[in-house]
């Protein structure tokens, strides 16, 4: 691999880290005369926004309150909810859902009024949707305001490694892009990176959510706050060989039952709200009923069957579900749909205030990266884009800094190609690492299979830090800027970064999940099922240290 000097790019104001709903609307709440660089590792509409169904919860029907909304958060939240936090995040839904609107998103109506639906855990209606492609909507929409805004530049295809820090100041991002290494200056990082679904083996994440912003947030010495708490959703399409594709928790609110192979709706065995019960519930549920019915329970499914729904109401609500279950030989109107659950979202992340600050001066976070206390210990349902939205918002109040002036301390390295063997144990990892977080920190855990994947994830961490691309590129200094002349440069280090990262994450779960002897919520431990009063705490972790913090306290 040879390496030549090049260009660095262009500072900026402000570089947001990620694409999805959250990095999409914070930029364009951003003040228009900041420079704004928008850096994605793929296209600008490739995240789990993207993905979403659902749809996102507001009070807007005069039936509803948001005291309701706050209470019902609260209760799915299990202790753990920031109270400020969730009263923020209600009291700001409606005018983000207006700015929505007047943007273009088109959510489904009854007549001149927004349509609501029903979901898991919620008191009310209070679910808007654009049919079950709620995330695409809003997603698309706002990703063409963003391509159309003179003062924002999208980086798309572009890794970021590390954050730029000068003490604990955040000053900027090194990142992969078009075959170079740059470090790039700003005045503020935001990072809206997303969740790390994909250290599970099964997962309704995309390939993307590989928990980028909560590492490089932890290598920087950040605090990162509850991530134990990782909310399974209990319907992913278990077809052979089709992806675990998310069946909406809107399915479930309009009708739809939980069976077994005989036809029972055990759901209510486990909780009276049946199929409506919190998400970790109707989880374990399913967990538990497959462990005592099937001779095989890993990779046995229960089945969702919307016949019970009306058929012009799964055609008008459910156009993308109907698809995606024809597309693997299902027919919804005859057949009820095999489901099981799946990793879907990191209720923890970076510890961040309602302005978004971290621990690290000049450095934010928002949407699913962060841990802002709106979803304690259990996300309710349609929150997750109401979050990034309204979190966006406060953006547009960003006062900036001036940066410091820095000499010209550029230089040239000379670095190997990669060894064709370190490429083959990168992909070996990522292939096994999943399956070692699924089998220790999955739906039910226990101190003997946790400890069993701590020490399989530290050993391979040791292998990885030893790989000689590791060596170049886990010892990078500012200023140095390289062109990898190599076949397919981009796709290799991502595969690198996004296996250093995954690693990272990894470790950080299941410590995490050791280190909380209790069960509430998202984290369910089998050798300590009950929710002790006691453990009405944050989870704190800083330079790989655990503590805990109460609630209410300020922590930074």
């Amino acid at each position: 691999m040879t390496v030549s000097p090049v260009n660095s790019l262009p500072q900026f104001d402000v570089l947001v880290v990620g694409a999805g709903a959250a990095g999409l609307y914070t930029a364009l709440c951003l003040p228009q005369q900041y420079r704004v660089g928008l850096i994605t590792k793929d296209e600008v509409s490739r995240s789990a926004s993207d993905w979403a169904q659902g749809g996102i919860a507001a009070v807007i029907d005069p039936q509803d309150s948001t005291e309701l909304h706050v209470q019902d958060t609260l209760k799915a939240g299990v202790g753990l909810c920031d109270y400020d936090a969730v009263k923020f995040l209600v009291e700001n839904a409606s005018e983000c859902i207006h700015d929505l609107v007047a943007l273009g998103v088109g959510f489904d109506r009854r007549g001149p009024d927004l349509a609501l639906t029903l979901e898991a855990a919620h008191s009310r209606r209070r679910v808007l949707h654009a049919a079950d492609t709620t995330g695409r909507a809003v997603v698309s929409r706002l990703a063409e305001q963003v391509l159309s805004r003179k003062n924002i530049q999208v980086l798309s295809q572009a890794f970021v490694l590390d954050l730029w820090l000068d003490g604990q100041v955040c000053q900027g991002v090194s990142v992969f892009y078009g075959e170079r290494l740059h470090w790039v200056r700003s005045r503020a990082v935001i990072l809206a990176t997303g969740g790390g679904g994909q250290v599970f083996a099964q997962t309704t994440n995309p390939a993307v959510s590989t928990g980028d912003g909560v590492a490089i947030a932890h290598r920087a010495g950040a605090i990162l706050r509850d991530l134990e708490f990782v909310q399974f959703h209990p319907t992913a399409l278990t077809q052979p060989s089709a992806p675990r594709f998310l069946i909406s928790e809107a399915v479930r609110g309009e009708g739809a039952h939980l069976v077994d192979r005989v036809g029972h709706r055990f759901a209510f065995d486990y909780h009276p709200a049946g199929e409506l019960a919190p998400r970790d519930v109707v989880s374990r549920a399913i967990f538990s009923h497959l462990q005592k019915t099937e001779p095989d329970p890993a990779s046995a499914n229960v089945w969702l069957d919307l016949r019970p729904i009306p058929a012009k109401t799964i055609q008008h609500r459910f156009p993308n579900i109907i698809g995606m279950c024809q597309r693997w030989g299902i027919d919804v109107f005859q057949d009820p749909i095999p489901v099981a659950p799946a990793a879907h979202y990191w209720m923890g992340g970076i510890n961040a205030d309602l302005t978004n600050q971290t621990s690290i001066a000049r450095l934010y976070a928002v949407g699913e990266t962060a841990s802002t206390g709106v979803h304690g210990a259990n996300r309710l349902a349609s929150n997750s884009l109401l979050e990034c939205l309204v979190f966006g918002a406060q953006f547009a109040q960003l006062a900036l800094e001036d940066l410091p002036e820095l000499g010209d301390q550029s230089c040239d390295e000379s670095v190997q190609p990669p060894k064709s063997s370190d490429l083959e144990k990168i992909q070996a990892m990522r292939l096994e690492l999943p399956r070692v977080v699924w089998q220790g920190a999955g739906i039910c855990r226990d101190e003997k299979n946790l400890d069993a994947a701590i020490a399989q994830v530290q050993a391979w961490q040791t292998d990885f830090r030893a790989l000689a691309l590791s060596q170049t590129l886990l010892n990078l200094t500012p200023h140095h800027s390289f062109r990898f002349e190599v076949p397919d440069a981009d796709q290799i280090c991502r595969d690198w970064g996004e296996l250093h990262n995954l690693l990272e994450i990894a470790d950080l779960i299941l410590r995490s999940a050791k280190f909380r002897t209790e069960s509430r919520g998202g984290h369910y431990r089998s050798d300590y099922p009950d929710t002790i009063s006691e453990w009405q705490v944050h989870t704190i972790v800083q330079f790989g240290s655990w503590r805990t913090s109460s609630v209410t306290s300020e922590i930074f």
